[in-house]
């Protein structure tokens, strides 16, 4: 672990990576029997590559929100 504090909005920039990591293997996972010459996945696996996205809101979230409490803080110390 680190020795810096986490600030309002790391946790969801962590989750959103996560998510988008789980999203990125699924794709890969989606892709590789198009390459290889075997039988594709159902569609529902395919759906599972949408966690990529999921995962990028998710953490842009997290962004937005770190922004908007360091702007609120540096309005208060003005």
């Amino acid at each position: 672990m680190s020795s810096t504090p986490s600030g309002p909005g790391d946790r969801l920039v962590r989750i959103g990576a996560i998510v988008f990591l789980v999203g990125t293997v699924a794709t890969m996972a989606t892709v590789a029997p198009l390459f290889l010459g075997t039988d594709p996945f159902p569609p529902v696996a395919y759906a599972v590559c949408m966690l990529m996205g999921v995962g990028f809101a998710i953490a842009g979230a997290g962004v937005l929100k770190s922004i908007a409490v360091q702007r609120k803080q540096a309005r208060a110390s003005q």
